[in-house]
């Protein structure tokens, strides 16, 4: 969803040791960690440009039962039956991984499964993790063998093994790792592209009435997340708005972590970038008016995406500022590259064009260089605070020395 496993809360093993309650049975104890024909040339090259100054922002078959011999059969002439169907024999695959696990008990597959997972040997882990919960459903390690096979599974993005121990865990118990299986639940929805079942999830945990800040802040954030990947931009805003405010508010009682507060900021400047993305620029059509009047609606919608970013960063999450600072450089980048794109005005022999586009590409450097600007600072944010998020960075760094080459070309001396 994006920055996109932009659900993702911190790395995490699960954070509740002994805090899932069991519904009906003895408490286990879990250890894990969990866009007019001209009259001049200068008319014609001033009418798009005019605004360009207030931007300085997926069973096997089973055989089917023999029909009991209780009576005799008229067996029809061979040419009418039907064909005969013919079933492989089931294709039992034992690997190594199965036969060093096999006639483990269960204090033997948590440890082997918790020194797996600690050395990122996922599918290691997973399967010690998921034997030990499927063989020994009474061991006090259970709740934490469901809860540290779905991480196991996540990190290998096995979504849909994932889900179903989450689902386990929220079936059977209650505590902070039940809830905080709730918001893994939504996790692998969200990623399974199963989006109304992840909002659905996130609604009730939502409506829990003891749910902690914290937790109805991340719920509230991730909710927005999942409405805007389904394209309910208004839900989103909304959402993501009172994630915010219940962030303020209960911020005067406790010192909360700025993570997904943070998040839902850098969200908020996305549902806006998605309705400045949606605007079209098109000069060809000759309505001076409309024009600026796109123009306008397209600089309010960055503007107002650059604010929401800018209020990320200023949060201080390292994570997200550094999203948000790439964000800022694509939106003036973006909007350059959709200025020098749009068709032509209508009316221009090939001498105007060539004037034309020659002013446009004077005029738009104000925005490569702000888009520069916001790249580098990225960049530094970046390296001094340790954030290695390839997603933004590779593509800051490729945007940066693209746009230091365009001014390069623009400045250099016409023969």
């Amino acid at each position: 969803m994006s920055a996109d496993e932009p659900m993702s809360a911190h790395p995490e093993r699960s954070a509740a040791a002994g805090g899932a309650k069991s519904k009906g049975t003895a408490t286990p104890t879990p250890t894990s960690t969990p866009t007019p024909t001209p009259t001049t040339t200068t008319t014609l090259i001033r009418r798009p440009l005019l605004l360009l100054a207030l931007l300085s922002a997926c069973a096997t078959a089973q055989r089917p039962p023999s029909p009991s011999p209780t009576a005799p059969v008229d067996r029809a002439p061979a040419a009418d039956l039907p064909p005969r169907l013919e079933f492989p024999p089931d294709d039992v695959k034992v690997s190594r991984l199965d036969l060093e696990l096999a006639g483990k008990n269960d204090e033997e597959l948590f440890a082997i499964g918790t020194a797996a997972y600690g050395a990122a040997d996922y599918g290691r882990a997973a399967a010690a993790f998921a034997r030990l919960a499927d063989l020994f459903p009474t061991s006090r390690h259970e709740a934490a063998a469901l809860f540290d096979a779905g991480l196991a599974y996540e990190r290998q993005d096995e979504w849909r093994l994932a889900l179903e121990r989450f689902r386990t865990i929220s079936r059977k118990y209650e505590g902070p790792d039940a809830t905080e299986a709730a918001f893994r639940i939504a996790e692998c929805q969200y990623h399974l592209r199963e989006l109304a079942d992840a909002r659905a999830t996130l609604d009730r945990l939502v409506a829990q009435p003891d749910l902690s800040p914290g937790d109805r802040i991340r719920a509230l954030a991730q909710r927005g997340i999942v409405e805007l990947e389904d394209g309910k931009m208004e839900d989103a805003e909304k959402s993501l708005r009172l994630a915010l405010a219940t962030f303020r508010a209960a911020s005067e009682d406790e010192r909360l972590d700025d993570h997904f507060a943070a998040q839902a900021q850098y969200y908020l400047g996305e549902v806006y970038r998605e309705w400045f993305r949606a605007l079209p620029l098109d000069p060809s059509k000759g309505d001076d008016a409309a024009l600026q009047r796109d123009l306008e609606h397209k600089a309010e919608m960055l503007l107002s995406a650059q604010g929401h970013y800018l209020r990320a960063i200023r949060m201080g999450n390292d994570r997200w500022a550094v999203a948000s600072g790439f964000r800022i450089g694509g939106l003036y980048d973006e909007l350059r590259s959709q200025l020098l794109d749009a068709p032509l005005p209508p009316g221009l022999d090939d001498e105007h064009q060539a004037a034309y586009r020659a002013e446009l590409r004077r005029r738009v450097r104000v925005l490569a260089t702000k888009a520069i600007t916001a790249y580098e600072q990225t960049l530094s944010r970046a390296a001094r605070s340790g954030v290695d998020d390839l997603r933004f960075l590779g593509d800051a760094q490729g945007s940066l020395e693209r746009l230091k080459s365009a001014i390069a070309d623009d400045v250099k001396p016409t023969m």
